[in-house]
């Protein structure tokens, strides 16, 4: 389908012709766009993707409205990119990155300037998304995200190009752009009912856990701040670990090695002023970690200071805006073999609101004993000692038969004949003490 008259290098459109978008980014050379805060995150993002930002590009000042940079400065770049000589270090610079989250408006009138691939912070995370979307469901996600984004970009091109003049002879044509518009708004319509279904399975999922008696462990916090590291530490399960923003796009569910009865969600890391949009396109994602029975809110402590503060105001927000307020939470230091000032980390957890942090290293191991007898005692409770008397003559359940029971309901640390010592909820256990009518009994 090609359309005569639009930018070679639609903004939201993954900077090609059609709209087709690009998923390998190895190798590309981009300039940073800044007016003000610290673009350094922006371009780490960019390197996970394998692009090279060769320069940072700074302007004082309020944002144009229109340009974001002034027109003068956007122009000066533009012509330099226009001339750059083969052994310039902008030579073969094919992308210009915003440090903002821009308007329509503004993509499209630098797109016209500068002449080459133009993203702000939306269009990146959205490149970055589709780098490592690999499910369905995740696939579903970054693709509606994107259509999304697509649509206000063609709206503003549309409305440019219509203003002041009549869709063909007399009114009654329609122009190549809303024909584009009806197509992506049907595509979303869509992909908002498969999305839906997703949601439904997954709701469905989580209720026969529920009624299984299964407890879950949700994983919550900033993007490579751990939580693939601390789910493989914790359940054995292989995931994918790697030192990338945003590694992990879909949930991964696996049981936890000191008790099978705990599922540990891992899901998808919040970031810093991530658009509304991108977050609802992952909802039912994030929800598979927030709606548990215990969160675990993993934070990296070797960020310096400022930056782990930033982090966990960041989660904070995302947890309470999007969870449940009665949900309990646990806060995790992760990293802390590599920690600069573990101590000053410990007491910035507290002074933001969250509770007292455990130390864990996933890397050396250490800590993670401990965080995992507070994730027991958190959801069980403190181990309990029960006698289970012998067969009465009349018939009745067998002692095998009431040790699965208790197997069933928690954690059986040890059997000593007939006396158990298991972890597991005061409730489960009246129920069941209960059901069996005195033939198990607290000590």
């Amino acid at each position: 389908m090609v359309m005569v008259g639009l930018p070679r290098a639609l903004s939201g459109a993954g900077g090609v012709d059609l709209g087709e978008g690009r998923t390998d980014h190895e190798g590309r050379k981009a300039l940073i766009l800044y007016r003000d805060g610290d673009p350094s995150e922006l371009e780490a993002l960019l390197l996970s993707m394998g692009i090279t930002c060769v320069e940072k590009i700074h302007q004082s000042g309020a944002d144009d409205r229109r340009w974001y940079f002034g027109k003068g400065r956007l122009q000066d770049v533009a012509d330099e990119l226009e001339s750059v000589h083969p052994s310039h270090l902008w030579s073969g610079v094919d992308i210009v990155v915003l440090h903002c989250n821009a308007t329509p408006r503004q993509l499209v009138a630098i797109s016209e300037v500068i002449a080459v691939e133009v993203w702000d912070r939306v269009r990146l995370l959205l490149n970055l998304f589709m780098n490592h979307a690999n499910s369905v469901e995740a696939r579903t996600q970054v693709r509606i995200a994107r259509l999304q984004a697509d649509r206000t970009v063609l709206r503003e091109l549309s409305s440019k190009r219509t203003s002041g003049e009549r869709a063909g002879y007399g009114g009654g044509g329609a122009q190549a752009l809303q024909d584009v518009l009806s197509t992506v708004n049907r595509e979303l319509v869509a992909l908002r009912k498969r999305q839906s279904r997703h949601a439904k399975a997954q709701t469905e999922r989580r209720r026969q856990r529920v009624r299984s008696g299964a407890k879950i462990l949700g994983l919550a916090g900033y993007t490579n701040a751990g939580k693939s590291s601390l789910f493989l530490a914790l359940s054995g399960k292989e995931v994918l670990v790697e030192d990338k923003l945003f590694s992990t796009l879909e949930t991964t569910l696996g049981r936890m090695r000191a008790s099978p009865r705990v599922l540990i969600a891992d899901t998808i890391g919040f970031i810093d002023e991530i658009p509304s949009q991108l977050l609802d396109a992952f909802r039912s994602t994030l929800s598979e970690s927030l709606e548990c029975d215990l969160l675990l809110i993993i934070t990296d402590s070797s960020d310096p200071i400022d930056e782990l503060e930033r982090k966990l105001l960041t989660t904070r927000r995302e947890v309470l805006d999007r969870g449940d307020s009665e949900l309990e939470i646990m806060t995790v230091l992760s990293k802390s073999d590599i920690s600069h000032d573990l101590e000053r980390a410990r007491e910035l957890v507290t002074s933001v609101g969250l509770p007292e942090a455990i130390c864990i290293s996933s890397y050396s191991g250490d800590g993670l004993d401990h965080l995992e007898e507070q994730i027991l005692s958190e959801l069980f409770g403190p181990p309990s000692i029960v006698i289970i008397s012998e067969t009465p003559p009349d018939g009745g359940r067998a002692v095998p038969a009431l040790i699965a029971d208790l197997h069933n309901i928690g954690q059986v640390l040890k059997i000593d004949d007939r006396e158990i010592h298991i972890r597991c909820t005061e409730g489960d256990l009246a129920k069941l003490m209960a059901q069996r009518k005195g033939r198990i009994r607290l000590k």
